[in-house]
């Protein structure tokens, strides 16, 4: 069975919040692929209850892209700790990191309502009843009070 690399991570020695830089990786034809881990809470120690989680998947996908060119994928993690960000190009943990606060920051803001939030209707969202955008903003202010750091191992904040 083939080597996971989320799963050879000391997940007893990371503190989140925090950005990780899972790899790069060149395909056949030269472009590049960056994938991140975008940890927000401290594994084993809390999770993301799902209506909030999906809130702010649904919410970054679109923040993200409002700030940083060539986002493929903010998907969830099935521990609800935190994200992988699939990015086209070459990124560093401290760029990607800059973007998740300002969006987090956004998300977190009293004028940000579910007008803001994009595919919640049921034609748009496989499990539209399952959303909470006051979790998902409960969520963010926690995080952003906490710091979100460049380094998965040493508080190093952005």
């Amino acid at each position: 069975m083939a080597e996971v690399e989320s799963f050879q991570l000391d997940h007893t020695k990371v503190l989140a919040p925090y950005v990780r830089l899972i790899d790069a990786e060149k395909g056949p034809h030269g472009d590049i692929i960056t994938n991140f881990d975008v940890r927000f809470v401290q594994p084993n120690a809390n999770a993301i209850g799902m209506a909030a989680l999906h809130t702010i998947e649904h919410s970054m996908a679109s923040l993200i892209r409002d700030r940083i060119d060539g986002m493929i994928d903010f998907s969830p993690f099935g521990c609800q700790t935190g994200f992988h960000m699939i990015m086209w190009g070459e990124h560093s943990a401290e760029e990607i990191a800059k973007v998740i606060k300002s969006s987090l920051e956004e998300l977190a803001s009293p004028e940000f309502g579910w007008e803001n939030v994009p595919g919640v209707a049921e034609k748009e969202c496989g499990n539209y009843k399952n959303h909470s955008l006051f979790g998902a903003q409960e969520w963010a202010k926690k995080i952003l009070s906490e710091g979100i750091s460049k380094n998965p191992f040493v508080r190093e904040l952005i």
